[in-house]
């Protein structure tokens, strides 16, 4: 049971928590429209096309227009790659753990920085130690200074959110940590593909619950493939259903209609089922998982990530 005297003290330190955070809005909110009020009834197309001149009487911020967009593009060329590269790396290749914890301490430590802290330390490095002129050059490598950190964090942060299962599954498919193989649709599918992508999952999908101990691999191969030839795909899937995964990414056993009959699953096996259709000009899908036969003769899919019709 909270206190009456609790309950004041909660209660008044939330009161100002809603005061300070609406006098903030407020302020915020003023401000905005008393220059926009006052600005805006001043704008002209001359204002924004000519540069300033004390003989013509003229007013122009065109230079200021176009320094401000050569200094950002500057710093996008250099901070990008920059950044985006050591966030990668960090997150994905660093093997020095309490490394990669003091650089992440020391980029967090940086984003909290104002802004003309990084302006004065541009201006004594850049400027007086280095003999920079001031203009773009310098004030881009300010800029580069001030946002890297940010963007090394943020690009942290959005690998961090990539499961784990996927990287291990692109790892066990023989995919790099540079690259994974996804079927997508670009734009809206329309009725043809949905048919198309239901076949092959559904041809994945028999495929994968007819594995057992013993069953030929020619006999998968044909399980895959008669749904999708029934389907009205005749002649479109044309590779094998899968392989053997081992020290090399393509190994014995292969799931194909060529193999001989004597090649049968056995527990230890890791195989893919990765059946497809193909349309010659058009589109193609291809759906795969990696399988094992565990020592009790059952099967299981180390692929656990979804299997919907991605669209983008």
């Amino acid at each position: 049971m909270i206190s009456k005297k609790r309950k004041l003290f909660l209660w008044t330190v939330r009161g100002g928590m809603y005061l300070a955070t609406a006098l903030t809005a407020g302020l915020t909110l003023f401000l905005m429209v008393y220059v926009l009020a006052k600005g805006i009834p001043n704008i002209t197309w001359e204002l924004l096309s000519t540069k300033p001149s004390y003989l013509a009487d003229r007013i122009g911020i065109l230079p200021d227009i176009l320094n401000t967009l050569y200094i950002i593009i500057y710093t996008l060329i250099l901070v990008l790659p920059l950044g985006v590269g050591a966030a990668i790396y960090l997150t994905e290749y660093a093997t020095n753990r309490r490394l990669v914890a003091v650089i992440e301490f020391a980029t967090e430590t940086l984003t909290g920085i104002p802004s003309i802290i990084f302006g004065l330390v541009g201006m004594l490095f850049f400027i007086q130690m280095m003999g920079l002129k001031t203009g773009v050059l310098a004030g881009g490598l300010t800029l580069v200074v001030m946002i890297l950190p940010t963007i090394v964090r943020t690009t942290q942060e959005s690998l961090k959110t990539v499961p784990q299962s996927y990287r291990e599954g692109a790892l066990g498919l023989g995919a790099g940590k540079w690259h994974m193989t996804r079927t997508v649709v670009l734009g809206k599918a329309d009725d043809e593909m949905k048919r198309l992508y239901g076949t092959v999952l559904e041809a994945q999908t028999r495929a994968i619950e007819s594995l057992h101990v013993g069953m030929p691999c020619c006999d998968a191969d044909k399980v895959a493939r008669d749904i999708i030839d029934n389907a009205g795909y005749k002649g479109c899937f044309g590779h094998s259903l899968g392989h053997g995964v081992g020290l090399y990414i393509h190994e014995s056993p292969r799931f194909a209609a060529s193999s001989p009959r004597e090649i049968t699953l056995q527990p230890g096996h890791v195989v893919t089922v990765e059946p497809g259709i193909y349309i010659a000009g058009k589109y193609g899908c291809r759906i795969e998982d990696m399988i094992t036969i565990l020592p009790d003769g059952t099967v299981h899919d180390f692929t656990q990530s979804p299997k919907q019709l991605i669209e983008l």
